[in-house]
Protein backbone atom coordinates (compact mmCIF):
# COMPACT_ATOMS: atom_id res chain seq x y z
CA UNK A 1 0.00 0.00 0.00
CA UNK A 2 1.26 3.44 -0.90
CA UNK A 3 2.16 5.63 2.08
CA UNK A 4 0.26 8.94 2.34
CA UNK A 5 2.22 12.05 1.47
CA UNK A 6 3.57 14.30 4.20
CA UNK A 7 1.01 16.94 3.24
CA UNK A 8 -1.85 14.47 3.43
CA UNK A 9 -0.66 13.28 6.84
CA UNK A 10 -0.77 16.89 8.07
CA UNK A 11 -4.29 17.36 6.74
CA UNK A 12 -5.46 14.12 8.33
CA UNK A 13 -3.87 15.11 11.65
CA UNK A 14 -5.06 18.70 11.90
CA UNK A 15 -8.51 18.08 10.42
CA UNK A 16 -9.16 14.85 12.35
CA UNK A 17 -12.80 14.20 13.29
CA UNK A 18 -13.81 15.99 16.47
CA UNK A 19 -10.74 18.21 16.55
CA UNK A 20 -12.48 21.29 15.15
CA UNK A 21 -14.98 21.41 18.00
CA UNK A 22 -12.25 21.23 20.64
CA UNK A 23 -10.16 23.86 18.86
CA UNK A 24 -13.12 26.21 18.54
CA UNK A 25 -13.98 25.88 22.23
CA UNK A 26 -10.42 26.71 23.17
CA UNK A 27 -9.89 29.62 20.76
CA UNK A 28 -13.28 31.21 21.48
CA UNK A 29 -11.72 32.77 24.59
CA UNK A 30 -9.48 34.83 22.27
CA UNK A 31 -11.66 35.71 19.29
CA UNK A 32 -15.28 36.79 18.78
CA UNK A 33 -17.39 37.47 15.68
CA UNK A 34 -16.17 40.47 13.69
CA UNK A 35 -12.68 40.43 15.17
CA UNK A 36 -9.39 39.67 13.39
CA UNK A 37 -6.98 36.81 13.97
CA UNK A 38 -3.48 36.38 12.54
CA UNK A 39 -2.45 32.76 11.94
CA UNK A 40 1.33 33.08 11.55
CA UNK A 41 2.82 29.79 10.49
CA UNK A 42 -0.58 28.68 9.21
CA UNK A 43 0.58 25.29 7.88
CA UNK A 44 -2.61 23.57 6.63
CA UNK A 45 -4.89 26.28 8.03
CA UNK A 46 -6.69 24.54 10.88
CA UNK A 47 -6.40 27.65 13.08
CA UNK A 48 -7.49 29.89 10.21
CA UNK A 49 -10.53 27.65 9.72
CA UNK A 50 -11.31 27.89 13.43
CA UNK A 51 -11.06 31.69 13.35
CA UNK A 52 -13.64 31.70 10.57
CA UNK A 53 -16.00 29.29 12.33
CA UNK A 54 -15.86 31.67 15.30
CA UNK A 55 -16.99 34.50 13.02
CA UNK A 56 -13.65 36.33 12.96
CA UNK A 57 -11.78 37.36 9.83
CA UNK A 58 -8.39 35.76 9.34
CA UNK A 59 -4.94 36.43 7.95
CA UNK A 60 -2.98 33.24 7.20
CA UNK A 61 0.78 33.70 6.87
CA UNK A 62 2.64 30.69 5.46
CA UNK A 63 6.04 30.77 3.68
CA UNK A 64 6.08 27.21 2.28
CA UNK A 65 4.90 27.48 -1.35
CA UNK A 66 3.08 24.13 -1.39
CA UNK A 67 1.22 24.99 1.80
CA UNK A 68 0.37 28.50 0.59
CA UNK A 69 -1.15 26.94 -2.53
CA UNK A 70 -3.13 24.54 -0.36
CA UNK A 71 -4.44 27.42 1.74
CA UNK A 72 -5.58 29.24 -1.38
CA UNK A 73 -7.53 26.14 -2.43
CA UNK A 74 -9.06 25.59 1.00
CA UNK A 75 -10.18 29.21 1.41
CA UNK A 76 -10.68 30.14 -2.25
CA UNK A 77 -14.35 31.03 -1.74
CA UNK A 78 -13.88 32.89 1.54
CA UNK A 79 -13.29 36.62 1.11
CA UNK A 80 -12.76 36.98 4.86
CA UNK A 81 -9.44 35.10 4.64
CA UNK A 82 -6.28 36.79 3.34
CA UNK A 83 -3.17 34.72 2.63
CA UNK A 84 0.39 36.04 2.75
CA UNK A 85 3.09 33.66 1.43
CA UNK A 86 5.99 34.99 3.50
CA UNK A 87 8.06 34.62 6.63
CA UNK A 88 7.56 37.00 9.55
CA UNK A 89 10.68 38.51 11.07
CA UNK A 90 12.24 41.56 12.65
CA UNK A 91 12.51 43.59 9.43
CA UNK A 92 11.27 43.25 5.83
CA UNK A 93 13.62 41.53 3.40
CA UNK A 94 14.46 37.93 2.55
CA UNK A 95 15.58 34.86 4.47
CA UNK A 96 16.42 31.23 3.81
CA UNK A 97 13.70 28.77 4.77
CA UNK A 98 14.87 25.23 5.47
CA UNK A 99 12.30 22.63 4.43
CA UNK A 100 11.76 19.17 5.87
CA UNK A 101 9.98 17.50 2.97
CA UNK A 102 8.99 14.46 5.03
CA UNK A 103 7.68 16.60 7.90
CA UNK A 104 6.60 20.06 6.64
CA UNK A 105 5.36 20.98 10.12
CA UNK A 106 8.93 21.85 11.16
CA UNK A 107 10.16 24.06 8.31
CA UNK A 108 12.28 26.80 9.83
CA UNK A 109 14.26 29.95 9.09
CA UNK A 110 16.29 29.50 12.28
CA UNK A 111 19.74 27.95 12.01
CA UNK A 112 19.81 27.83 15.82
CA UNK A 113 16.70 25.65 15.75
CA UNK A 114 18.40 23.22 13.38
CA UNK A 115 21.45 23.07 15.63
CA UNK A 116 19.29 22.45 18.69
CA UNK A 117 17.36 19.65 16.99
CA UNK A 118 20.51 17.92 15.75
CA UNK A 119 20.99 14.85 17.91
CA UNK A 120 18.25 15.79 20.38
CA UNK A 121 16.08 13.01 21.80
CA UNK A 122 12.73 12.94 20.04
CA UNK A 123 14.12 14.62 16.94
CA UNK A 124 15.89 11.58 15.51
CA UNK A 125 15.53 11.14 11.77
CA UNK A 126 14.44 14.70 11.06
CA UNK A 127 16.13 16.00 7.92
CA UNK A 128 15.94 19.49 6.51
CA UNK A 129 16.70 18.56 2.92
CA UNK A 130 15.81 21.68 0.94
CA UNK A 131 16.51 25.39 1.27
CA UNK A 132 14.59 28.18 -0.46
CA UNK A 133 14.71 31.96 -0.21
CA UNK A 134 11.45 33.55 0.89
CA UNK A 135 10.28 37.14 1.45
CA UNK A 136 10.14 38.40 5.03
CA UNK A 137 7.49 40.78 6.34
CA UNK A 138 6.78 41.96 9.89
CA UNK A 139 3.82 41.90 12.23
CA UNK A 140 3.78 45.71 12.10
CA UNK A 141 3.57 45.68 8.30
CA UNK A 142 0.84 43.04 8.35
CA UNK A 143 -1.18 45.06 10.87
CA UNK A 144 -0.78 48.23 8.81
CA UNK A 145 -1.96 46.38 5.71
CA UNK A 146 -4.69 44.10 7.05
CA UNK A 147 -5.78 45.72 10.31
CA UNK A 148 -4.81 45.46 13.97
CA UNK A 149 -5.29 41.86 15.12
CA UNK A 150 -7.23 40.96 18.24
CA UNK A 151 -5.29 37.68 18.50
CA UNK A 152 -2.01 36.50 16.96
CA UNK A 153 -1.06 32.82 16.84
CA UNK A 154 2.68 32.46 16.24
CA UNK A 155 4.19 29.06 15.39
CA UNK A 156 7.39 29.47 13.36
CA UNK A 157 9.80 26.81 14.64
CA UNK A 158 12.39 28.73 16.59
CA UNK A 159 11.88 32.04 14.78
CA UNK A 160 9.36 33.37 17.30
CA UNK A 161 11.68 35.92 18.92
CA UNK A 162 12.60 37.36 15.52
CA UNK A 163 8.91 37.63 14.64
CA UNK A 164 8.13 39.46 17.88
CA UNK A 165 11.05 41.77 17.15
CA UNK A 166 8.93 43.19 14.33
CA UNK A 167 5.98 43.95 16.63
CA UNK A 168 5.79 47.43 18.18
CA UNK A 169 2.23 47.38 19.57
CA UNK A 170 0.49 45.21 22.16
CA UNK A 171 -2.27 43.05 20.65
CA UNK A 172 -5.02 42.07 23.06
CA UNK A 173 -3.90 38.42 23.01
CA UNK A 174 -1.15 36.36 21.45
CA UNK A 175 0.27 32.85 21.54
CA UNK A 176 3.73 31.59 20.64
CA UNK A 177 5.10 28.08 20.41
CA UNK A 178 8.01 26.99 22.59
CA UNK A 179 10.15 23.84 22.51
CA UNK A 180 12.23 22.17 25.19
CA UNK A 181 15.22 22.16 22.84
CA UNK A 182 15.15 25.99 22.72
CA UNK A 183 13.84 27.29 26.02
CA UNK A 184 15.94 30.42 25.58
CA UNK A 185 13.75 31.47 22.65
CA UNK A 186 10.72 31.35 24.94
CA UNK A 187 12.53 33.55 27.46
CA UNK A 188 13.29 36.11 24.73
CA UNK A 189 9.64 36.10 23.67
CA UNK A 190 8.44 36.60 27.24
CA UNK A 191 10.81 39.50 27.73
CA UNK A 192 9.60 41.13 24.53
CA UNK A 193 5.93 40.78 25.45
CA UNK A 194 6.53 42.07 28.98
CA UNK A 195 8.12 45.16 27.41
CA UNK A 196 5.12 45.69 25.12
CA UNK A 197 2.37 45.59 27.72
CA UNK A 198 1.01 44.30 31.05
CA UNK A 199 0.36 40.78 29.83
CA UNK A 200 -0.67 37.83 31.94
CA UNK A 201 0.26 34.34 30.79
CA UNK A 202 -0.76 30.72 30.76
CA UNK A 203 0.40 27.75 28.70
CA UNK A 204 -0.74 24.62 26.92
CA UNK A 205 1.35 21.52 26.22
CA UNK A 206 1.41 19.90 22.79
CA UNK A 207 -1.96 19.98 21.05
CA UNK A 208 -3.91 19.47 24.28
CA UNK A 209 -5.87 22.75 23.87
CA UNK A 210 -5.97 22.99 27.65
CA UNK A 211 -4.39 25.66 29.85
CA UNK A 212 -2.23 24.07 32.51
CA UNK A 213 -1.79 26.75 35.18
CA UNK A 214 -4.62 27.33 37.67
CA UNK A 215 -4.48 31.11 37.20
CA UNK A 216 -2.77 33.67 34.94
CA UNK A 217 0.78 34.59 35.92
CA UNK A 218 3.40 37.20 35.09
CA UNK A 219 6.22 36.64 32.60
CA UNK A 220 8.75 35.63 35.25
CA UNK A 221 6.43 32.94 36.62
CA UNK A 222 5.71 31.38 33.22
CA UNK A 223 9.47 31.39 32.56
CA UNK A 224 9.97 29.56 35.85
CA UNK A 225 7.36 27.00 34.75
CA UNK A 226 9.05 26.39 31.37
CA UNK A 227 12.62 26.10 32.70
CA UNK A 228 12.25 22.76 34.59
CA UNK A 229 9.91 21.03 32.13
CA UNK A 230 11.18 17.57 31.21
CA UNK A 231 12.77 17.33 27.78
CA UNK A 232 10.06 14.83 26.80
CA UNK A 233 7.41 17.55 27.11
CA UNK A 234 8.81 18.61 23.72
CA UNK A 235 6.64 21.62 22.89
CA UNK A 236 3.70 23.76 23.80
CA UNK A 237 2.28 27.23 23.44
CA UNK A 238 2.40 30.22 25.75
CA UNK A 239 -0.76 32.34 25.75
CA UNK A 240 -0.52 36.02 26.62
CA UNK A 241 -3.42 38.37 27.20
CA UNK A 242 -3.96 41.93 28.37
CA UNK A 243 -7.25 40.66 29.84
CA UNK A 244 -6.35 38.04 32.49
CA UNK A 245 -9.79 36.43 32.26
CA UNK A 246 -8.95 35.16 28.78
CA UNK A 247 -6.09 33.02 30.12
CA UNK A 248 -7.99 31.53 33.05
CA UNK A 249 -8.28 27.74 32.67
Amino acid sequence: MRKPSALRRSIETYYAPGRAEALDRFLSRFLSPGELGFDVGAHVGDRTASFRRLGATALAVEPQPALARLLRRIFRQDEAVAIVPALVGTAPGEAVLRLNTRNPTVATASEAFLAAADGAAGWEGQEWDRAITRPVTTLDVLAATHGTPDFIKLDVEGFEAEALGGLSFAPRALSFEFTTIQRGVAMECLARLAALGPYRFNASLGESMRLVLPAPVEATAIADWIAPLPHAANSGDVYASLDPARVMP
